[in-house]
């Protein structure tokens, strides 16, 4: 968690009825890039994680895919969606092109590609390692840095979604698209 760490703590802690302990993690550098995020629980992590965006909404489906899977030695799995045609703000989605299940390249910006980046990530803790290389060099780092770094070794992999619902939500107009998208499920 970045800005608003003690409060945004305290209101999941508040409402939280899991029996999986949490562990916060401050990011006190919340003004640079999500890679620096990602950073921020390095030393948390020993064995695969799952890495989520948090203003995305997902279904149980998804994470039910995520859990289940393992992603490749030293390397991560990105959860794709190829229902390009029902994204709802193309324009702010990271997109992805992969090939035979592997991603060449992502970024919003990218012209040519087959898939959208859904948020969900199955990863060894070699993506922060990638991370870290391009932030020691920049001095900031998305995480698509990392995975581009993990996808230019051949080591980042995709796992299609098929039907699962999801819904990145950075706008009102993109709650209220996923509140009448979740009724019809």
């Amino acid at each position: 968690l970045g800005f608003g760490f003690e409060e945004i703590k305290k209101d999941i802690l508040g409402s939280y009825e899991g029996g999986t302990p949490i562990v916060f993690v401050h990011n006190k550098q919340y003004d640079l890039s999500n890679g620096i995020s990602v950073l921020a629980a390095e030393g948390y992590i020993e064995n695969e994680f799952i890495l989520t965006m948090a203003d995305h909404i997902l279904s149980d489906k998804m994470m039910k895919l995520a859990r289940k899977h393992h992603p490749p030695k030293k390397g991560a799995t990105l959860l794709v969606d190829y229902k390009v045609e029902d994204i709802f703000d193309m324009d702010d989605a990271t997109k992805v092109y992969s090939e035979d299940g592997k991603i060449t390249s992502i970024g919003k910006q990218i012209s040519d590609y087959n898939c959208i980046d859904t948020g969900v990530f199955v990863c060894t803790p070699t993506l922060m390692e990638e991370i870290r290389k391009v932030y020691e060099k920049k001095g900031d780092a998305s995480l698509s840095d990392g995975i581009q770094a993990l996808a230019n070794r051949g080591n980042m992999h995709t796992l299609d979604i098929g039907e699962a619902f999801w819904q990145d939500v950075d706008t009102p107009e993109m709650l209220e698209h996923a509140e009448k998208m979740l009724q019809e499920i």
